[in-house]
C-alpha cells in the first residue's frame, strides 16, 4: 500500500510539472552561497503577477528555497559627511577657535557632533577663501540643549547664510563658561535610492487623431501581458503644450447579459512643457492599454518616442557552485511558496553577487518533443509508474488471497 501511494504522489507531481508553461536557466555560479537572481520582463510576463507559479529546480528536479526582493520602491536615507578640522586654538577663559574646510560648492548649514554638556555657548562663525581675510556670517548666536540621553554626545545643527567660502571659522565665547569639545563638524547628505528600472518592448504602438472629439488616442500591444510601472513621453512639439491625459484598459463587465469591453481608468496625468513627462503609474499587468490626450483647440502633441518601464525585482536563493539550475514557471495552479529562507531576509547581505536567467522557452504541450523534456515529464515514465504500481498491486492481492486460503483451512 506504501508503494501505491509513492506512485500516486509521483503521478501528481509529475501532473503538475508538466503544467508549467516556460522554462529557463540560471548562469552556473562559482562559490556556493545565496545570490541575487535578475528576472527579466519575460520572465515576469510568463508569469502570475505575484510570481506565486516561480520555482526553482536543481538537477535533480528538487525546489531550491528563494525569497523575492521587491526593489520598486523609492527609498530616502541621509549619511553624515565629516568636514577636515585644520586647527583648534584655546585662549583660557576667553574663547575657543575651530577652523575647518568646507568640501561643498555651496553650504547652509553645518552639523557638529558635541559631547554632552549642560551650558549654553555663544558663538559666531565667519569665512574665508585663503584664511587671512575672513568675513562675517553669523555673529552672536547661541547653542544650547547640549545634552542627549541615549548617548554621550549630540548632534546639532547650525544654519547659516548659503555661501560659498572654501574656509569656515567658529569662535566660541568661552567666557563664563568652559570650553566644549567638538568633536566632529560636517554635514547631512540626503540619499535616494530609485528602483532600478528595465524597458519593456512594445509589438505595436498607433497614434490616432480624433478631430471630432478634440482627443488623440494611443493604443499600445505587448505580445504578451507585461507588468508596467512607469510610463515616459519624448514631445518634440509644440514647445509649450499643457494637456489632461488617462491611461486606461479594456475590461469586461456584464450588460444585458452580455460582456462587454469597458474602458476603465488606471491613471490620469498631466503634460507639460515645464517638466520631463516621466510618470510612475499604479501597477499595470495586460497585454494592452491605452492612452488619451485631451487637445482641446490645440494642434496636436508630436512624440518622439513613448516608453514604457517596469520596476526591477530579482530573487534570492542559496546556490551551489557548478550546480545547474531551471527555472519553471506558468502553472496557473501553483500557489506562492512558503520558504524557511523567507524568515532570515532582514539578516541577508545586501550587496550579493548576482546571476542572470538565460534560455527562456516557452512550452508548447503539442510540439514539445520527448528529447527536450526530463525523464520524469515523458509519457513512458508515467506508463513505467503505472504498470509498476499494477504489478504491485496484483502482487499485494495475490498474497492476501493465499493468506485469506491458509487462515479458512485452519
Amino acid at each position: 500500500m506504501k508503494l501505491n501511494k509513492f506512485i500516486l504522489i509521483l503521478l501528481a507531481a509529475n501532473g503538475l510539472l508538466a503544467q508549467h508553461k516556460t522554462t529557463a536557466k540560471i548562469e552556473t555560479v562559482k562559490e556556493n552561497g545565496l545570490h541575487k537572481i535578475i528576472l527579466p520582463t519575460e520572465i515576469r510576463s510568463f508569469s502570475k503577477e505575484e510570481l506565486g507559479d516561480f520555482r526553482i529546480l536543481d538537477a535533480k528536479g528538487m525546489e531550491v528555497p528563494y525569497y523575492i526582493l521587491q526593489g520598486n520602491t523609492e527609498t530616502n536615507s541621509s549619511s553624515f559627511s565629516e568636514c577636515k578640522i585644520l586647527s583648534k586654538t584655546t585662549i583660557p577663559k576667553s574663547k575657543t577657535i575651530l577652523i575647518f574646510e568646507n568640501p561643498k560648492k555651496t553650504i547652509d548649514a553645518i552639523v557638529l557632533s558635541i559631547t554632552n554638556s549642560d551650558v549654553t555657548k555663544s558663538y559666531s562663525i565667519s569665512g574665508s577663501n585663503d584664511q587671512k581675510e575672513w568675513y562675517g556670517l553669523v555673529n552672536n548666536s547661541l547653542l544650547n540643549d547640549l545634552e542627549n540621553k541615549e548617548a554621550t554626545s549630540v548632534l546639532k545643527t547650525i544654519p547659516l547664510p548659503l555661501t560659498s567660502y572654501r574656509f569656515l571659522k567658529i569662535e566660541w565665547n568661552d567666557k563664563k563658561t568652559l570650553p566644549i569639545n567638538v568633536l566632529k563638524i560636517g554635514f547631512f547628505i540626503n540619499n535616494v535610492n530609485k528602483p532600478k528600472r528595465e524597458e519593456i518592448k512594445v509589438k505595436n504602438l498607433k497614434i490616432l487623431q480624433i478631430p471630432a472629439e478634440k482627443k488623440t488616442r494611443i493604443h499600445i500591444h505587448f505580445n504578451r501581458p507585461q507588468i508596467v510601472n512607469q510610463i515616459s513621453f519624448t514631445i518634440t512639439n509644440p514647445n509649450l503644450f499643457q494637456r489632461n491625459a488617462q491611461l486606461y484598459v479594456h475590461k469586461k463587465k456584464p450588460i444585458n447579459q452580455k460582456s462587454t469591453p469597458l474602458p476603465e481608468e488606471i491613471f490620469a496625468f498631466e503634460l507639460s512643457s515645464n517638466t520631463n513627462n516621466t510618470f510612475t503609474i499604479p501597477q499595470l499587468f495586460e497585454k494592452e492599454c491605452f492612452i488619451e490626450i485631451e487637445n482641446q483647440d490645440n494642434p496636436p502633441l508630436t512624440f518622439g518616442k513613448i516608453q514604457f518601464f517596469q520596476n526591477q525585482i530579482a530573487v534570492i536563493a542559496d546556490l551551489k557552485a557548478n550546480e545547474k539550475y531551471t527555472i519553471t514557471t506558468g502553472n496557473p495552479k501553483l500557489h506562492s511558496p512558503e520558504y524557511d529562507l523567507e524568515n532570515f531576509k532582514k539578516n541577508t547581505n545586501s550587496n550579493l553577487p548576482e546571476v542572470k536567467i538565460y534560455d527562456i522557452k516557452k512550452l508548447d504541450s503539442k510540439k514539445t518533443s520527448p528529447q527536450n523534456q526530463s525523464f520524469w515529464q515523458q509519457s513512458w515514465f508515467m506508463w513505467l509508474c503505472i504498470i509498476l504500481g499494477g504489478i504491485a498491486v496484483l502482487y499485494f492481492t495475490s498474497s492476501l488471497v493465499k493468506d485469506m486460503k491458509n487462515n479458512t483451512s485452519i
